[in-house]
């Protein structure tokens, strides 16, 4: 009797660390701190603290069940967070992403939640942004969204299996408005090539009433969106296309994008429009020294008052790390703005004038 007592005891054992080695759940993060100099915001001189800026502060717990036949059940919970305060980002107590869903190995993956759309997945990388320098190398304060500036919330999400070096995504968001189908509501798709050394995407995304559907790079709270701030508040929808390509060439990588950006009745009832070119790369000079430079040139219209801003802007960027999960780098970005525009880059109130200048030392700790 004591055999087989003991000899079941081992196999509900067994069969519990079978389901333990069949799950799984993994803590994770990032803290990026750094002290920032802008030589003119508002016509003044700035020194700061701030948190976030090459990638977001974040923590988040990421999950998976197997379901067998190559099924299994998915979930992601992240909040962005501001290291050199310790506040929330966005007010919410996970920002960033939280979803739940199921992937399958020959399928694909299908998600719902709050997460980031396909533009995001599949077009930043061929960013300098999404490199090393983060907010500040941004296009005009990431009107585009390349720099995940928002997620999108009451969105299911399909990302395809790679086949052949192609995978493509389709998100859809619900506005949630009864009697207003398309009111909030957001879509997006894209899809990217990757065959060796060369990769290119392309991809979409409509925002219909923004200023409430999303939280996006507005102003309020004190801050000021000189390039897009009034046209987001009224506009009918936002609408994005984005096309890119890298090419790595030994421990050089190059890349380029082109984004169209429309705030459909953005102004007293007329479109106003942006694009934005960007030529940039990246250099490995040893396993542990990195650099980065990018230009992006952005022309805007407004076809209320034929107006035509353009802003010019060149990013810098240095990074030596100190281990796998720790990095020190300095940046560098520095705008010029014409056609009656004031300069501002993003993360910072404009300029008294067409020109800003912006310097950064930080630190990046993932774990």
């Amino acid at each position: 009797m004591k055999i087989k007592h003991i000899m079941g005891a081992l196999l509900c054992a067994g069969v519990v660390a079978s389901a333990h080695a069949q799950s799984s759940v993994a803590l994770y993060g990032l803290l990026d701190t750094g002290i920032d100099f802008a030589n003119n915001v508002n016509g003044e001189h700035l020194w700061q603290m701030a948190s976030g800026v090459s990638a977001g502060s974040r923590w988040g717990l990421r999950g998976k069940e197997d379901l067998g036949n190559g099924l299994r059940a998915v979930f992601d919970l992240e909040s962005g967070f501001n290291s050199a305060n310790g506040g929330l980002g966005s007010g919410l107590a996970f920002s960033r992403n939280a979803y739940v869903g199921l992937a399958s190995e020959t399928a694909g993956t299908v998600t719902f939640g709050r997460q980031w759309d396909p533009v995001v997945d599949l077009l930043e990388p061929y960013s300098l942004n999404s490199q090393y320098g983060g907010w500040y190398f941004s296009h005009p304060n990431d009107m585009d969204n390349l720099d995940n500036g928002f997620a999108i919330s009451n969105a299911v999400k399909y990302t395809s299996p790679t086949i052949g070096g192609f995978v493509g995504e389709a998100l859809y968001s619900f506005g949630g408005q009864a009697g207003q189908f398309s009111n909030d509501a957001a879509y997006s798709a894209a899809g990217s090539y990757t065959n060796g050394s060369f990769s290119a995407g392309v991809g979409y995304l409509r925002v219909n009433s923004p200023e409430s559907a999303i939280q996006s790079y507005q102003s309020g709270d004190g801050f000021t969106n000189a390039v897009y701030g009034d046209y987001l508040a009224q506009a009918r929808s936002q609408n994005i296309f984005v096309a890119g390509a890298s090419y790595q060439v030994g421990s050089l990588k190059l890349m380029g994008n082109f984004s169209n950006v429309n705030f459909q009745q953005g102004d007293a009832g007329h479109d106003v429009k942006f694009q934005n070119y960007e030529i940039a790369g990246t250099y490995a000079a040893t396993s542990q020294l990195y650099l980065g430079a990018g230009y992006t040139y952005t022309n805007g219209r407004n076809h209320a008052t034929d107006q035509e801003p353009k802003y010019q802007q060149l990013n810098l960027s240095v990074e030596y790390e100190v281990s796998k999960r720790t990095a020190l780098y300095a940046l560098a970005a520095l705008q010029k703005a014409s056609g009656g525009a004031v300069a501002q880059i993003a993360g910072f109130n404009p300029s008294s004038d067409g020109k800003q200048a912006v310097g950064r030392v930080g630190i990046r700790h993932t774990f």
